[in-house]
C-alpha cells in the first residue's frame, strides 16, 4: 500500500475508491440476503476504516489529510450553521423506527464508518492528490465523484428506487462541494466526518411513507441551496 502511495497519490485514491465501493456493495448484498440491514456491511466498513486510519497514522499523514483540529475558528465559517441545518433533513417527514435494535445499531455504526471513509477518501486522498495540478479542478472532481458515487445504491441491494436515488446524487454533489470547501478552508476533516456520519445515521429513521415525490424534490432543492450556498460562501468570502 505504501509503495502505491509513494508512486502515485491519485492512483492510491482511486484504488481506495474502487475497494470501498466494491466491498461495501458486497456487504450490502450479503446483508440483504441474510435479511438483516448492514449486518455484513458493518464489519467490512469497520475493517476498512481501521486499515486506512492505521496507514495514515504509521506514515505520519493524519494532519496532512485533515484528521486534526481546524485551523480556522468556527466564528469565521458561520459556526457551521448550514451544516447543522443539513443534518435535520432526514427528520423533516417525522421519525419511523421499523427495524430491530440490532439492525439499527449496525446501521448507525456502519454510517459513521462510511462518513470517515468517504471523507478521507474523497476529500482527503483524492482532493489532495489533484489539488497539486489545480485547486478548482480538484474541487470539481471531488464533488462530482462523491455525488455520482451514490448511483451505486441502485445496484447494491439497498432497495433504493430511481427517483430518490437521482435526487440523492444531486444533493450529494452539493454536499460534496460544501464538505470539500470546509476542508480546503479549515484544513480539517473532523466536522465533515462527524456531520457526514450523523446525516447518514439519521437516514435509518426517515419516515418515507409521509414523503411524496413533490416533497422529495422540494427537500432536494433546499439541500442544494443550503449546501451549495455555504460552499460558495466559503469559496468567495473566507480567505
Amino acid at each position: 500500500m505504501k509503495r502505491l502511495y509513494e508512486k502515485s497519490e491519485i492512483w492510491f485514491a482511486v484504488a481506495w475508491i474502487i475497494t470501498y465501493c466494491v466491498l461495501l456493495s458486497l456487504g450490502d448484498n450479503i446483508s440483504a440476503e441474510l435479511g438483516l440491514i448492514n449486518v455484513a456491511t458493518f464489519p467490512i466498513a469497520l475493517s476498512l476504516s481501521f486499515v486506512l486510519f492505521l496507514f495514515l497514522k504509521r506514515n505520519g499523514l493524519l494532519e496532512v489529510y485533515g484528521l486534526c483540529k481546524s485551523k480556522v475558528p468556527a466564528s469565521k465559517v458561520l459556526f457551521y450553521i448550514p451544516v447543522l441545518v443539513m443534518l435535520t433533513a432526514n427528520l423533516w417527514y417525522g421519525i419511523d423506527i421499523s427495524i430491530s435494535s440490532v439492525e439499527a445499531i449496525c446501521y448507525v455504526l456502519t454510517m459513521f464508518c462510511v462518513g470517515f471513509l468517504e471523507e478521507v477518501i474523497f476529500r482527503g486522498l483524492l482532493f489532495n492528490a489533484m489539488r497539486k495540478d489545480g485547486v478548482k479542478s480538484a474541487i470539481l472532481v471531488s464533488s462530482l465523484t462523491f455525488g455520482m458515487g451514490h448511483i451505486i445504491n441502485l445496484f447494491n441491494g439497498s432497495g433504493t428506487e430511481l427517483l430518490p436515488n437521482l435526487l440523492q446524487v444531486v444533493y450529494a454533489t452539493a454536499a460534496g462541494f460544501m464538505f470539500v470547501m470546509i476542508y480546503y478552508k479549515t484544513e480539517s476533516l473532523i466536522v465533515c466526518i462527524v456531520a457526514h456520519g450523523v446525516f447518514n445515521a439519521l437516514s435509518v429513521f426517515v419516515n418515507e411513507a409521509k414523503g411524496t415525490h413533490t416533497m422529495h424534490i422540494i427537500s432536494c432543492v433546499f439541500l442544494i441551496v443550503v449546501c451549495g450556498g455555504y460552499g460558495a460562501y466559503l469559496a468567495k468570502k473566507q480567505k
